[in-house]
């Protein structure tokens, strides 16, 4: 496909908001473009204040320290994707929303994952970083992995198909379909503060929970601790995101038109976040 012939997908920078907008927001453009409102979009978003977001299937009230997380004035919120807990602070979150139907697309959840997140890499490489896609589908590697199985620490735990530098985990993403379409959103961190992420959950005992903590810098890392490790500048959030927006249009092959949420989206995402993403019925139903 030549460059003339490119796709357009919408490009929106939302910047930061609370968390329960921010799921409300990912929500509402899946819905607008399920009825053909809207183009595939990429979202581009941060977090005010940091927030932890915790799976679809988690049980919140036996992973979560809630009495930590409002000490600290983080913020919390129960993603419509699965995974595990996210401590959204020093990142740039993105969302892809795309049809199933899509040219291209892989029916498979593990597959499409794996295309949706062609763009990361790139953006990752394009950042200097050597970053690898490590398949882990085999039992060999499902092996290796086994013990992070129950920690309720997303950075801590890979889904089969992982971005790696180094060997570590340098983005988590998960994946929901709904009405036709996938959302696929995820953290690409810039510093992570480990002792935070830990403290706001919890453990079996303490032991556990300081055995994880310890083990948990061999198996992620943020990009500027790859870059200062390197010797290198860390990387504002504007580098990054013009990374990954450049990223992202490679692997897509699409070209990416700076957009606006509409009027409707943006009125059902302050409904959703009023009366779902804001209620404690959601966030503690499980």
């Amino acid at each position: 496909m030549g460059e003339t012939q490119r796709m357009q997908w919408r490009y929106v920078q939302s910047g930061a908001m609370d968390p329960a907008m921010n799921m409300a927001v990912d929500e509402a453009i899946l819905t607008a473009h399920s009825e053909g409102k809207v183009p595939p979009t990429l979202r581009f978003y941060a977090w005010e204040p940091a927030s932890l977001s915790i799976g679809y299937f988690q049980k919140a009230e036996e992973e979560v320290d809630f009495a930590e997380l409002n000490r600290r004035g983080i913020g919390f919120v129960r993603r419509p994707t699965g995974g595990r807990a996210v401590l959204h602070d020093q990142e740039l979150t993105y969302s892809l929303i795309v049809s199933e139907d899509y040219p291209d697309m892989p029916r498979g959840v593990t597959e499409a994952y794996r295309v949706l997140s062609e763009g990361l890499l790139l953006g990752f490489r394009r950042l200097g970083l050597q970053a690898e896609m490590v398949n882990l589908a085999s039992e060999a590697e499902k092996a290796k992995y086994a013990a992070a199985a129950g920690s309720a620490v997303c950075f801590d735990s890979p889904s089969w198909y992982e971005l790696v530098v180094e060997g570590r985990k340098v983005a988590g993403s998960a994946q929901t379909r709904q009405k036709g379409v996938v959302l696929q959103h995820g953290s690409i961190l810039l510093d992570l503060d480990v002792d935070a992420l830990f403290d706001v959950l919890k453990f079996p005992s303490e032991r556990i929970k300081e055995r994880m903590k310890r083990s948990f810098p061999e198996k992620a890392v943020a990009i500027n601790e790859l870059l200062r490790a390197a010797n290198r500048e860390a990387v504002t959030l504007p580098a990054v995101e013009a990374a990954f927006h450049e990223g992202f249009a490679e692997a897509m092959k699409v070209e990416l038109v700076p957009g606006e949420l509409t009027a409707d989206e943006r009125k059902l995402a302050a409904q959703l976040a009023e009366e779902k993403y804001s209620d404690l019925a959601y966030s503690f139903r499980r």
